[in-house]
């Protein structure tokens, strides 16, 4: 005769046979349930978290964005004092590579990282006609240090070269009238909807004709004498 708490040999021998037991529901009614051996571990009910979530919940929640400039300033303040130097040396070269990139962009025209003045298609339009022609103001930077080098060299001739200075600069003043209207009236015949015209435009295309090309920024995506 079989006893209820004793075991067959095969049962004994792998230790995961199923036992039968009962309890009772809140209705009162004996409910079976079965348990297997004690290699059994039973499930949690729940999928395992993520590592990034693991992370996240150990940090906590997340702070809301600095209000003001001086709360920003503070709040970097306080990251660096608990950084260690490796740390602080990895995150500014982290930096320095990132700003590197974002002016490596800018110069290349990407309108994501150009300044507000020189977002927009007609802008862009504006530096073409720039850039392709061959601009009087663009000479004023080394011509005006040509003079005052002259000037310092022979003081004699310091009448005749405010003379000549007096003079370039009215050259240079009806070369930018002329850029100016010519490039409000193309960018009225190419971008009819912009809004953006009058003297506005017209001393954005002058200030960018007065740098060397070298300096313009953007870099010019045109050569001299191209067709715009």
């Amino acid at each position: 005769m079989k006893l209820p708490w004793k075991k067959d040999d095969t049962e004994a021998e792998s230790g995961e046979s199923p036992v039968s037991t009962y309890t009772a529901d809140e209705s009162g009614a004996d409910v079976a349930t079965t348990t297997k051996g004690s290699k059994y571990t039973p499930g949690k009910g729940r999928p395992t978290p993520s590592r990034r979530q693991a992370e996240n919940k150990r940090r906590g929640p997340v702070a809301p964005p600095p209000t003001n400039r001086s709360e920003a300033r503070a709040r970097k303040k306080e990251l660096k004092s608990t950084l260690t130097k490796e740390e602080k040396r990895a995150l500014s070269a982290e930096r320095r590579e990132k700003r590197l990139q974002q002016r490596e962009r800018m110069m290349a025209g990407d309108e994501a990282y150009l300044m507000p003045r020189d977002k927009g298609p007609a802008r862009r339009y504006v530096r073409d006609i720039v850039d392709a022609r061959r601009n009087f103001a663009g000479l004023f930077m080394p011509f005006a240090i040509l003079l005052i080098v002259l000037m310092f060299l022979v003081p004699q001739a310091a009448a005749l070269t405010n003379l000549i200075l007096v003079a370039f600069v009215v050259l240079m003043a009806i070369d930018g009238v002329i850029l100016g209207r010519m490039v409000n009236r193309r960018v009225a015949e190419r971008f009819p909807e912009s809004g953006d015209g009058g003297f506005k435009l017209g001393w954005y295309a002058f200030t960018r004709a007065m740098q060397l090309r070298k300096m313009r920024a953007p870099k010019p995506m045109v050569t001299h004498g191209d067709e715009v």
